[in-house]
């Protein structure tokens, strides 16, 4: 990956120009730019369509809500925490989410590309259908993640502990989970074609890849014949 990610809020080129935001609500399909979203809760905000760019959104929780078919370009994202909410088709772009919390998250259909999570746990989020392009899932925890469908291409897992992951019918090209610190997949093992992964994580999943394709694997000698 190209694309280096900040790794603090002074780190963004446009902090500097960043402003307070001052309203008490989202809007759907309003354009925010250059806003500094911190310290906020926000309950069932209905916000499709909304664009974000060159924002930021800190130690802030959004309870349910849409932002569905929504763009965040250049956003970061620290201390946050999305609890029910709709990122489904969303467009993300240069966005970095640091230490952040997505459970129960609809994100389906939506379109990744030179994103970064850093130290962020996701719990039952839906990315059936879903493009990443160019992502990093770094140090971070996917429990019961759903990417059924999705399309995956040069995306990696450094440090990642990967629970009850769903890859069904997904399509994966230098998809790279050598370094994950957990690789429990609960579906898709025959889809892993365009994954890289190491030799120990082979071993691991052999019996699981063997299921899948149909191979019976037996150790005695039965129907074998003796003279």
């Amino acid at each position: 990956m190209t694309h280096k990610a900040p790794t603090s809020l002074d780190e963004l080129p446009y902090a500097h120009v960043l402003e307070p935001f001052a309203e008490s609500r989202l809007f759907v399909e309003e354009r925010y730019d250059t806003l500094h979203f911190a310290g906020l809760t926000l309950d069932d905000q209905d916000a499709g369509g909304a664009q974000f760019l060159e924002c930021a959104v800190t130690d802030s929780v959004l309870n349910g809500g849409s932002l569905r078919r929504g763009r965040l370009n250049e956003v970061w994202l620290q201390g946050d925490r999305f609890v029910g909410t709709s990122f489904a088709e969303t467009n993300w772009t240069d966005v970095t989410a640091d230490s952040c919390v997505f459970a129960g998250v609809e994100a389906f259909g939506a379109v990744l590309r030179r994103v970064v999570f850093r130290r962020c746990k996701f719990d039952s989020v839906n990315l059936r259908g879903g493009s990443l392009h160019e992502v990093v899932f770094e140090d971070c925890v996917l429990r019961d993640v759903d990417l059924g469908g999705a399309r995956l291409k040069e995306v990696a897992f450094p440090g990642t502990q990967l629970e009850r992951l769903r890859i069904g019918h997904a399509e994966l090209k230098s998809t790279d989970l050598r370094g994950t610190t957990l690789l429990n997949l609960a579906d898709g093992h025959e889809y892993l074609r365009g994954a890289i992964i190491g030799s120990a994580q082979l071993l691991d999943l052999a019996p699981a890849l063997a299921a899948a394709l149909g191979i019976e694997v037996r150790d005695d000698d039965r129907g074998t014949t003796r003279r």
